[in-house]
């Protein structure tokens, strides 16, 4: 199988990114953007994330998650401890997220270092997931091989029957995880493939700023 894309190709075109443009501080930056892309009705699921860790087999693995919380200390999503994200993490808790908007032509890099959320965080929201995502986290052994997805709604029905009318527990090995960011980059899409790339890195407690070569 062979299939030639040398012609998709499209011009961005839609705004740009100076230094002298951005907000000294990352997390407002990141919040400013984070908001258009909200109110923009062309942006589906603006939360959505990939999310890349290193293998216990020494790969790299991207995976798209959803973002749940963030602020000055980070940023934060759920999963199951035991699934391949998890296992990854506690090997190499280095890590780096992304977002693309396309429908604004922005991207935004994120490395930082990943640890728990307390118990009590990770209770506290999933007691506030839908009762059927409650169930999801429950029923499944995530990254784990299952002979057919019947054999998975089956389990799941049990559970819905043992668990009527009762409030379902949170799975002791699901919570979330705090991303803690040393490295940011905002970029633009612009003419040319000539894009607008600023990095902001950790040094201390402070932020240094500079333009990178598209």
């Amino acid at each position: 199988m062979s299939q030639n894309l040398h012609e998709y190709r499209k011009s961005y075109e839609k705004g740009e990114l100076t230094l002298e443009s951005v907000l000294e501080n990352p997390f407002q930056q990141f919040e400013k953007w984070f908001q258009i892309a909200k109110a923009s009705e062309n942006v589906d699921e603006v939360n959505a994330m990939t999310l890349s860790t290193i293998g216990v087999d020494g790969f790299p693995r991207g995976r798209v998650v959803l973002l749940k919380e963030f602020s000055e200390e980070g940023f934060v999503l759920y999963t199951n401890y035991g699934s391949e994200k998890g296992e990854s993490i506690a090997k190499n808790k280095q890590v780096c997220i992304s977002f693309f908007w396309p429908a604004l032509e922005q991207q935004i890099i994120i490395k930082g270092e990943t640890q728990k959320t307390s118990e009590e965080q990770s209770v506290a929201y999933f007691s506030k997931r839908p009762r059927k995502s409650q169930l999801g986290a429950l029923v499944s052994d995530q990254s784990e091989p299952i002979e057919s997805r019947e054999v998975l709604e089956a389990k799941l029905h049990t559970l819905e029957k043992q668990f009527e009318g009762q409030d379902i527990p949170k799975p002791k090995n699901w919570g979330g995880y705090l991303i803690t960011p040393v490295e940011f980059e905002f970029w633009q899409g612009r003419k040319s493939r000539l894009h607008d790339r600023i990095q902001y890195t950790k040094e201390g407690e402070n932020w240094t700023l500079q333009r990178l070569q598209p």
